[in-house]
């Protein structure tokens, strides 16, 4: 008897988890990440869809509204968040943009998991299907004032995998995570950013 209790209690969470959306899954994905770290790779396309660049670092993320993405390849970047606001910084041109976090919605993706973008106010979410073994979520702008047509997030299973980003000048971008670390404590000073000495500073 207990045997079959047992059986059945696993069968359960089989039907259960089996039963969820990709759009579920990205909502208790949210719901229950606080920090997360990861490689990433970058891969912006050409217009015919071919690999143009392709970069690659360090993605990290403290809900709610900090963030931080270290390039470091091909190029030096850095785009740090601290809850208020943002770091746009170029190695190569020893510059260094900044803007509050409502000035910058857009201009980086990490703003949509960082907590501080409401998705289902913000965008119609749409099951878009799967491809590259990843469950694609397809989210379209509410507002015309967006910097981008659509977004698109895919899901490994109950797991942030990759975003496809196709912004209002026909660009697409594509970044996949890798090696992914969930909820594991992160020093404050990641999301901390002085201004090299040197840099032209532009914004507030």
């Amino acid at each position: 008897m207990m045997i079959k209790l047992v059986v059945l209690f696993f069968l359960n969470l089989s039907v259960s988890y089996a039963e969820q959306t990709p759009i579920q899954q990205l909502k208790k994905f949210l719901h229950n990440t606080r920090t997360l770290q990861a490689n990433f790779k970058q891969v912006s396309m050409d217009e015919h869809g071919n690999p143009a660049q392709i970069s690659s670092g360090m993605f990290y993320l403290q809900r709610p509204g900090k963030f931080r993405w270290n390039y470091t390849q091909p190029f030096v970047q850095e785009i740090v968040a601290n809850g208020d606001k943002v770091w746009f910084y170029d190695a190569d041109l020893e510059q260094v943009t900044i803007k509050t976090l409502d000035e910058s919605l857009g201009s980086t993706p990490a703003l949509l998991l960082s907590g501080k973008v409401n998705l289902e106010q913000n965008f119609i979410l749409q099951q878009q299907g799967v491809d590259e073994d990843l469950s694609w979520i397809r989210l379209t702008p509410k507002s015309e004032q967006s910097n981008y047509k659509r977004i698109l997030i895919g899901m490994h299973k109950d797991k942030l995998a990759g975003m496809e980003l196709s912004d209002n000048f026909g660009q697409l971008t594509r970044i996949y995570f890798l090696n992914i670390k969930i909820n594991q404590k992160l020093p404050e000073k990641i999301f901390d950013f002085v201004v090299p000495e040197g840099a032209d500073v532009f914004g507030q």
